[in-house]
């Protein structure tokens, strides 16, 4: 007799939901929290220890430097945790990373108060980003594959959370443009803040398991595994062994397995979606942020000059990313199986030669888009566009797979993700100089 499954519990006041939020929200803190201090670091590397201008001024490139040597290592180690998931724990590797992390934006911080050469600090510097994005590889891949074993609404919540870590560094770097305080007590509170976030992010993961909602869809691959072998004895009490043999029916253990898929044989499964968030962020990285924050205001005003950067280019990029993000939540057009929807994804490319016309400082283009209002619509659509759809293909990958797979698929988009970023950022440094 089959046994039936049991039914969910209820989220009881979505806690997981919220959990699930601010795990998104932990694994991009780091990305975002250098990418918004690109002033911080800029004019850092700009001056002395007495804070008097540097007189060998060099062109460090941080902003295309920061990408790069961001998603190399979140491209590397994301495929590496695509494997490594299946010899080391989940709870060793995600806590592990969050560690690692905390540790390292400590130092960042430390080093606000250290005098140090411009050379000696971007070496620092670019070493940090390399292994703290190292860190958040495993985290995020590791997380993703959580996520995916939850219903697809919990992969937009995930999301979401990821595109509130940019709105919370934005708003951070805001407070210290406009506090009171000296530029490097404003700069050692700003990154104090993630080490807070991080530690806050690693006590929710720690929650988790003690939730009974969270424990059912991730024990789901062992009750589907007790469900099979109900099935099994409850087809061979109706059958003997000949019946099977004669109908062509035999079972076998192997049919039975709850093993997982081939890594190569999930990929083959999702590899649109793969190609489609690869896509979607490689558009976004090539101009973001190496292009726009280049862009300026056309009024002369000294304070909004100050912010313009904070509030135009990251605030807005930050929160109609989250927007878009959450809106798959209401709608979820095209869908998974349509055409319209990789069709969508390569439409993004015009975002490019837009952005590029703006108007960015010392511009080799002429500038078509000149006012504010006009930069500040196009990144409106520029990050909307680029949350929806990632989080889209986020979302639909794991329903293309069995549920015992949700981990591995998880774990390959996150790399193609990070595959879109790093060949973002390797473009950028094309297109930095082009304009």
């Amino acid at each position: 007799m089959r046994m039936k499954s049991p039914s969910p519990p209820a989220d009881r006041g979505h806690v997981v939901a919220l959990v699930i939020f601010t795990l998104g929200l932990g694994t991009l803190l780091p990305w975002n929290f250098f990418m918004t201090a690109s002033q911080y670091f800029n004019k850092r590397l700009n001056t002395t220890c007495n804070d008097a201008s540097h007189t060998q001024a060099q062109d460090y490139n941080y902003d295309s430097w920061m990408a790069l040597l961001s998603q190399l290592p979140l491209l590397m180690f994301t495929l590496a945790n695509s494997f490594l998931y299946q010899r080391v724990s989940e709870r060793i590797r995600v806590a592990a990373s969050m560690v690692v992390i905390f540790l390292l934006f400590s130092l960042t911080a430390v080093l606000v108060q250290v005098c140090m050469h411009p050379d000696t600090f971007f070496s620092v510097t670019m070493a940090t980003i390399w292994f703290i994005n190292m860190s958040g590889a495993v985290l995020q891949g590791s997380l993703f594959g959580v996520v995916g074993l939850f219903p697809p609404r919990y992969s937009t919540l995930f999301m979401s959370g990821q595109g509130l870590a940019g709105i919370f560094a934005a708003v951070a770097m805001l407070c210290s443009i406009l506090s009171n305080a000296d530029e490097r007590s404003a700069a050692l509170g700003y990154f104090i803040t993630p080490c807070v976030a991080t530690l806050g992010a690693l006590l929710c993961y720690l929650l988790l398991p003690h939730l009974e909602f969270a424990r059912f869809y991730m024990n789901g691959a062992q009750n589907e595994k007790v469900e099979a072998s109900h099935e099994l004895l409850g087809s061979t009490e109706k059958k003997s062994a000949k019946d099977l043999e004669a109908d062509g029916t035999r079972v076998t253990a192997r049919e039975q397995s709850p093993e997982r898929s081939s890594v190569l044989a999930v990929f083959k499964k999702i590899w649109l979606m793969a190609l489609c968030v690869t896509c979607v962020f490689a558009v976004t990285l090539s101009v973001f942020p190496v292009v726009t924050v280049r862009v300026q205001s056309v009024y002369e005003d000294a304070s909004w000059g100050r912010m313009f950067t904070c509030v135009c280019c990251f605030v807005v990029f930050n929160v109609m990313d989250v927007v878009g993000r959450s809106f798959p939540s209401l709608v979820q057009w095209p869908s998974k199986d349509s055409l319209l929807f990789p069709a969508a994804v390569l439409t993004r490319l015009i975002f490019i030669p837009l952005l590029m016309f703006c108007n960015v400082k010392n511009s080799q283009l002429s500038v078509l888009f000149r006012h504010d209002l006009a930069f500040v619509a196009i990144m409106a659509l520029f990050s909307f566009s680029n949350g929806y759809l990632a989080s889209l293909c986020m979302a639909y990958a794991p329903q293309f797979v069995r549920c015992k797979d949700c981990e591995t698929a998880g774990s390959l988009m996150t790399f193609f993700l990070a595959l879109g970023l790093a060949l973002g950022a390797s473009f950028s440094f094309l297109l930095g100089k082009v304009v």
